[in-house]
């Protein structure tokens, strides 16, 4: 145990390094881990296995929990029609096509077999992509198809290796019997992921209490999927309907100690998981070399081969399919011009179909033998087919993804974003200052508390307002500040720093017990929070 423990602090040191550099160097960490995991992999010494019922039990949900919960239900619904395309129709493609050419080149490949890969490979997991994204600023419509996509896929795709894997052991395979274990794993997470969400609304006015609303709060992916998957239905889609729902319904009925505590620990939860989930990929690859050498060297190397292009090229073809759709078949299913894709955003959107833990746990997951008793055929040189992709993917196109989007020119408006926030910020200002005159007319405050308040509120519109001016004349989309407003940041966080400083004096001084310490610089915390990243 002590062992086991020193093991997981080390790999623990390694994630907090990685993460350290690739602040500084602007590679994601997750790539680092990736590299790192394979170094590590074949040091002498104790790694850890991908078990894959830990992989999708207990580290899935939560996963994509903390993504859904963060993502905008709004824009993923605005963009619905091109995220199902990727995350249905483009699955389903890339399992046909991968399981069908695999089963050409392998001899002896039944292309039930093949398929069982093509669903394992076939859903791309974006946390490498959006954080290269978001570090070099993409687009916030690239970043929500690519997140909805990564939110969706993985219901379409492991519900498809379920239905292969049965075909492969059972050796039959019902169109009938397919189309229905998917409606049902479609109607059946979406119903469970509902109901799971509009518990928790109902129940937010009892979890005033930050503590329960955050052990609510972790419970609810894995309730989620396990309602769902005992009703066998999609426990991953039940989750990211709860998560998008959960996410969307924050604003009511929760307090703001409730969403600043829950928010900090699911950000916390995800760095530990995504850390270890990468970190785990790199190390797999001696055990995957391992398996493969009772397999024909050219066999091993055209299904490799074969597998990683048609993952590479089959993405590209499709999106250009769907945008070279007739405009009258567009307007029928009524998606207007504004929702077709550029030829920049296609080439992007091409690149950020990056594989990850799921394409492993669920080829390792893969049954080690059929009904009949015999070992399922070719499973190690699926384990290494599935190895291949996502290292391809996640290191090649992870690392250069971020100088593509630079070649293409695509970069969000930064300066017409903070715009638009700090309007938003000036509207909540006009209506404190509505709700400040309701309360004096009401006589529940006196006149020089009314002024004290609109003062405040007043400075702080003005500061609004100086901000708007000055971003709207950014010319290339940066967020500019004007001397004076960064010499009052620079004045505000030496004013913050300087009552820090002044707590721990009476602290030390015996003047204030460490109780209410805790209280003062959680509110002088708080502060720091509103103040723009340096």
């Amino acid at each position: 145990m002590i062992t086991q423990l020193w093991f997981v602090l080390v790999m623990l040191g390694v994630v907090a390094a990685a993460r350290g550099v690739g602040d500084r160097t602007g590679v994601p960490f997750s790539i680092l881990l990736t590299l790192a995991g394979l170094v590590i992999g074949f040091l002498p010494g104790p790694t850890m296995q991908l078990d894959p019922e830990i992989v999708l039990v207990l580290v899935l949900p939560p996963l994509l929990y903390s993504t859904a919960r963060s993502s905008s239900l709004l824009a993923i619904r605005a963009n619905m029609r091109p995220i199902v395309s990727l995350s249905v129709v483009l699955v389903l493609l890339t399992s046909f096509a991968v399981g069908a050419l695999v089963s050409l080149v392998v001899p002896g490949m039944p292309l039930a077999v093949g398929m069982v890969l093509g669903a394992a490979v076939a859903p791309p997991d974006p946390v490498a992509a959006l954080s290269v994204g978001r570090r070099a600023g993409m687009p916030p419509r690239l970043s929500t198809l690519i997140a909805g996509e990564g939110l969706l896929n993985d219901a379409s795709a492991l519900t498809t290796y379920q239905v292969a894997v049965a075909a492969a052991v059972g050796g039959t395979f019902s169109w009938a019997d397919a189309s229905g274990r998917f409606a049902l794993a479609v109607v059946g997470g979406v119903a469970v992921g509902t109901v799971v969400a509009l518990t928790i609304r109902t129940a937010r006015p009892v979890l005033t209490d930050p503590l329960i609303g955050n052990a609510v709060s972790l419970a609810a992916p894995f309730v989620a999927y396990l309602l769902a998957e005992e009703i066998h239905s999609s426990g991953v889609l039940a989750v990211v309907i709860a998560g998008l729902l959960v996410g969307h319904d924050a604003g009511r009925g929760e307090t703001g100690a409730s969403r600043l505590q829950t928010g900090a620990v699911w950000q916390l939860v995800a760095f530990l998981l995504e850390g270890f989930v990468f970190l785990l990929i790199g190390q797999q690859l001696p055990d995957v070399l391992r398996g493969l050498q009772d397999h024909d060297t050219a066999s091993v190397a055209a299904a490799a081969a074969v597998t990683v292009g048609a993952v590479l090229v089959i993405r590209p073809l499709w999106l250009l399919f769907t945008q070279w759709v007739p405009s009258w078949l567009h307007a029928r299913l009524g998606s207007g011009p504004s929702e077709r894709l550029g030829g920049r955003e296609l080439i992007a959107l091409s690149w950020a179909g990056t594989r990850g833990v799921i394409s492993l746990a669920a080829v390792s997951a893969v049954p080690l033998t059929v009904d009949s008793g015999e070992p399922f055929p070719h499973r190690d040189l699926l384990v290494f087919c599935t190895y291949m992709v996502v290292l391809v993917t996640l290191v090649g196109q992870g690392l250069t993804f971020a100088p593509l989007l630079r070649k293409l020119g695509l970069r969000a408006n930064a300066a017409e974003a903070e715009q638009l926030r700090d309007e938003a910020r000036l509207a909540t200002v006009k209506a404190g200052l509505a709700t400040v005159d309701d309360l004096l007319a009401q006589k529940e405050i006196g006149p020089p508390l009314a002024d004290a308040l609109r003062a405040s509120l007043h400075a702080r519109a003005k500061r609004y307002r100086a901000r708007i001016e000055t971003l709207a004349v950014s010319d290339d989309g940066e967020i500019k500040r004007s001397p004076g407003y960064e010499t009052s940041l620079a004045a505000r966080r030496a004013i913050i720093d300087a009552q820090q400083r002044e707590l721990l004096r009476w602290r030390d001084a015996g003047r204030l017990p460490d109780s209410s310490l805790r209280i003062l610089r959680r509110e002088l915390d708080h502060e720091e929070r509103t103040l723009p990243d340096r």
